[in-house]
């Protein structure tokens, strides 16, 4: 198999708020969109987010076409931990979990965007 490219998709409520928090924040830029659609690439990363508006007709299998959220994580990995969370929050993101460290070694911090996805910085000490 060779796999050329990797893409994760997201039904949420509102397209726009989520592509702009991670346009914002994040540093996405879009790469494609369409009514109830927008593909975002990032420069560094090569994974595309996808958000679907909730409901689209086209989203198969539609047995399973709710709204992303529950459980799942947003994970980007950081070399400046405490410059990002500053920078965000001071822009105006959602504070979900300020930065703290686990036994383990990781330390981060979490956002929610504004369908309540939530976003999560890690820096590994």
């Amino acid at each position: 198999m060779n796999i050329t490219q990797t893409a994760i998709s997201l039904n949420v409520a509102d397209v726009d708020a989520s592509a702009d928090f991670a346009k914002t924040h994040f540093g996405y830029q879009e790469a494609m969109a369409a009514e109830g659609f927008v593909s975002l690439q990032h420069p560094a990363v090569a994974t595309n987010l996808i958000f679907l508006a909730t409901g689209l007709d086209t989203f198969k299998p539609a047995e399973i076409a709710g709204s992303a959220g529950q459980g799942l994580l947003l994970v980007f990995v950081v070399d400046d931990l405490d410059e990002q969370f500053a920078r965000i929050r001071a822009a105006g993101a959602r504070v979900v979990t300020p930065p703290e460290a686990e036994p383990w070694g990781e330390r981060y911090c979490q956002f929610a965007d504004p369908n309540g996805l939530i976003w999560q910085l890690v820096q590994w000490m």
